[in-house]
């Protein structure tokens, strides 16, 4: 996918002098330490680099008492300000995500049978040097069974009962249409009768690409187009009870999960960037193209209700990514934990504008605006 790079002034930013960015500093201090204590963020398309990026993110540390004008000040010191445009002329989408918070219980009853499971012991990892001639390049993975690795079974396959028996059950919910969106959200908070709160998130998947239910639903004229959100979603597969498997299983794709501590129940789980999000700034982008622990400056003019009714516009830092986030405009927006965060999000698909913060020793080789 082509796309240009259009230099900005900061203060041509539209909303630019209104914002708050002073909770990205935390954030980008944990990224600067996963960085070079853990490992370094791949390099994405755009060619951004975390070395690159390192400066900043140390220099972010000094500023966790800075006012909203200090904070803004040291991201006009640091980047430089480039609006991402697709040369195709599509523009830029947002949508939302959240973590669930869901009653579970530790063993199956009548009730509660749906069941989160971990990363089975034979999901490999698959990169170009161990994938089989004619494996298709999207699967990152694989199953690994007598000596080959060969395609994991799907969906339907583990519904129907592939893993059952061999102990990677976590926990146990009451819905698996509760199950499916929180595969779609990548992490959730799991409530236990007896007081006790634990978080899973994303530690693996069949591979299979995402294949949204939403979009058949309205290849079938069940839902409009104009009014398709998660809460029209869920409505629907509660009015067609006999439905919901084969809709659900539309989508091949299936997220194993780790557990993970709730060491502040403030934020939210550790993303793909191995740091926690913060609600509201934090913004999971296509990894093939963007760095993790970039920033982003994104304003939506029809998004407002995140906002009080103002049109969205907020620094953000790329942390998170996702199967259905595709595009070097396309980002979803962490909305936080819990139903009210669920009903945010459900209602966020917006037309907007990406501003990639280029660090200014780099800016130089985006002089030609070329991607």
């Amino acid at each position: 996918m082509l796309f240009r790079l259009k230099p900005v002034a900061f203060p041509d930013l539209p909303g630019w002098t209104e914002d708050d960015p002073t909770n990205l500093f935390d954030m980008m201090a944990r990224c600067r330490h996963q960085i070079v204590t853990a490992k370094p963020y791949r390099t994405g398309s755009l060619g951004v680099s975390a070395g690159e990026l390192l400066p900043a993110l140390t220099a972010a540390s000094e500023y966790a008492s800075a006012s909203p004008a200090q904070a803004r000040q040291f991201f006009e010191s640091w980047f430089k300000p480039l609006l991402i445009e697709r040369k195709d002329g599509e523009s830029g989408l947002v949508t939302a995500y959240y973590e669930p918070e869901v009653e579970v219980r530790a063993e199956p009853d009548a009730e509660f049978r749906f069941p989160f499971y971990r990363r089975p012991d034979d999901i490999v990892d698959i990169d170009d040097a161990n994938r089989p001639a004619g494996f298709d390049p999207y699967f990152a993975f694989g199953r690994l069974r007598d000596g080959r690795i060969e395609e994991y079974p799907d969906r339907a396959a583990i519904d129907q009962g592939l893993l059952r028996g061999r102990g990677l059950e976590i926990a146990f919910c009451r819905s698996k249409v509760d199950v499916f969106f929180i595969h779609i959200q990548g992490a959730a908070r799991l409530h236990y009768p007896d007081g006790t709160v634990r978080r899973i998130t994303y530690a693996a998947k069949t591979g299979h690409r995402f294949s949204p239910i939403g979009k058949l639903l309205i290849e079938r004229g069940e839902i409009d187009a104009a009014t398709v959100s998660m809460a029209s979603i869920r409505d629907w597969l509660a009015r067609h009870p006999v439905q919901v498997d084969a809709v659900l299983w539309h989508n091949r794709s299936y997220i194993f999960f780790r557990d993970a501590p709730v060491d502040d129940s403030a934020l939210g789980p550790v993303a793909a960037a191995k740091v926690p999000i913060v609600a509201g700034r934090s913004l999971a982008v296509d990894r093939q193209i963007h760095t993790f622990g970039t920033p982003f400056f994104i304003r939506s003019e029809g998004l407002t209700h995140l906002d009080g009714g103002e049109p969205f516009a907020r620094t953000m830092l790329a942390l998170d990514t996702g199967s259905a986030i595709v595009g070097p405009n396309r980002g979803d927006i962490f909305t936080g934990s819990g139903y009210a965060a669920g009903d945010l999000a459900g209602h966020v698909r917006n037309a907007a504008d990406f501003f990639v913060f280029i660090p200014k020793t780099a800016a130089q080789r985006y002089e030609h605006g070329e991607g």
